[in-house]
């Protein structure tokens, strides 16, 4: 048999070109690919809204918090408790300047012997500093809450496609549960609703009408969604209603020596008896960590009371599935619930891609798997989130007609799903109670 090397040639030039490189012709311009951006087979509500998106970095200050890293014989000594948050929203852009801007991300944790932390920049969509779009009105709130270890720009391909859609997001670098500082987890246990309830404070503060922020008169505080992966869910939940086990709280004090202080999170105290933050009118949990570990029973899911879209693989080995995501949506009797499963992903369902080694040469195994996905494309999966996502918050927050692209036969490898191309819906599952 005769080859022809001309054809062939060819042929693996283009592929190269449509899938090594990460950046797209556009007429006569050379344009990087962006996290987030919609791919040809990108379902309908994927593409980004009609503004263009400025983002900030506000450093704010938690005064007067428990020390729990600090912890010794029950005893937990107080600090003010700094908390970096990155702010996106609907900008001006001037025509000579570009909707761009670099983000810097840390692979790796500290303190760990052999795995020295790994710096890396990736492009983003968004002006730095960028003059806020006050046409618009006032816009609703999102509030973004990432997994352990983590950083504010783990779902930048999420946070940018909400802004442009006419959302003020705030990603919150959660203090000692970065890549950079991650510290003890108690911390994190701790701290992770308290973090998102402060923030929710300080953004209501910072955009009061008449304030010296440039968010004043720009996001509306009363009209909230929290967004949570990994522990950033476990945090979520407990925010919208779900108390923490006795377990946790038996487990907490164990590796505390002695503290209970997170008792005032659990069911049946106080805070959580009474009614959930009615300002938070949504909440979307990827893969949210704990239920598998015993940190949710039959009464604390009960105190979910906010409308809750739930993201999660089915083979997830970190929060689990049966025993984790699914059974905390079935056990959340009391409030309107969606589950979005992808068959066969594991736990990251919600990130970033992981950074291609023109960003990292040689990430090491376990670094690139905080962000990869062994049978799903991540870059797919950010569309698909994108879409839902738009979906959910549109009905709660911005009263859309987007029902029909959520009333949808539960399987999808045999139906057509509203707002997807054919054939691309395949490995997808949406469960929902009212």
């Amino acid at each position: 048999m005769k080859f022809h090397r001309t054809p062939l040639i060819i042929a693996l030039l283009l592929l190269s070109s449509l899938g090594l490189s990460c950046y797209a012709q556009q007429g006569s311009q050379t344009t990087p690919f962006i996290y987030g951006d919609a791919l040809p087979d990108a379902p309908e509500l994927a593409q980004r809204g009609p503004h263009k998106v400025g983002v900030r970095t506000l450093q704010l200050l938690h005064a007067g918090q428990p020390d729990i890293a600090k912890a010794k014989n029950g005893e937990v000594p107080v600090y003010d408790r700094p908390l970096t948050v990155e702010v996106w929203y609907p900008a001006v852009i001037p025509a000579e300047k570009a909707e761009m801007t670099e983000y810097e991300d840390i692979l790796g944790r500290p303190n760990t012997e052999g795995k020295p932390l790994i710096p890396f920049k990736f492009p983003g969509r968004a002006l730095r500093d960028a003059e806020p779009d006050r046409s618009g009105g006032v816009y609703p709130l999102v509030i973004v809450s990432h997994g352990y270890p983590g950083s504010r720009y783990l779902m930048t391909y999420l946070t940018e496609n909400l802004a442009s859609k006419g959302y003020v997001v705030a990603a919150i670098d959660h203090t000692e549960s970065t890549h950079r500082d991650a510290g003890p987890f108690p911390s994190t246990l701790y701290h992770r609703p308290l973090d998102i309830l402060f923030i929710l404070d300080e953004m209501a503060r910072l955009s009061e009408a008449g304030s010296s922020a440039f968010l004043s008169g720009l996001a509306d505080a009363n009209n909230t969604a929290l967004i949570g992966y990994s522990m950033g869910g476990y945090g979520v939940l407990n925010v919208a209603g779900a108390g923490y086990s006795q377990q946790l709280l038996g487990f907490f004090s164990q590796v505390t020596g002695g503290s209970t202080v997170i008792r005032e999170r659990t069911a049946g105290a106080p805070a959580m008896v009474a009614a959930p933050d009615k300002r938070i009118k949504a909440v979307v949990a990827f893969a949210p960590w704990g239920m598998a570990r015993g940190v949710w029973d039959s009464l604390g899911l009960a105190g979910l009371r906010i409308p809750t879209f739930f993201v999660a693989g089915d083979q997830d080995d970190i929060s689990g599935y049966e025993d984790g995501t699914r059974a905390i949506y079935k056990g959340s009797v009391n409030t309107e619930r969606y589950l979005l499963t992808y068959a066969n992903a594991r736990h990251n369902v919600a990130p970033n891609p992981p950074p291609p080694a023109t960003l990292v040469p040689g990430p090491q195994q376990e670094e690139f798997m905080h962000y990869a996905e062994p049978a799903w494309s991540l870059p797919r999966m950010n569309n698909i989130n994108q879409h839902f996502v738009t979906a959910f918050l549109g009905m709660k927050l911005k009263g859309l007609d987007y029902k029909t692209y959520l009333d949808l036969p539960e399987q999808a490898n045999s139906a057509v799903w509203k707002g997807f191309k054919p054939r691309t819906s395949v490995g997808l599952a949406l469960e929902h109670a009212e």
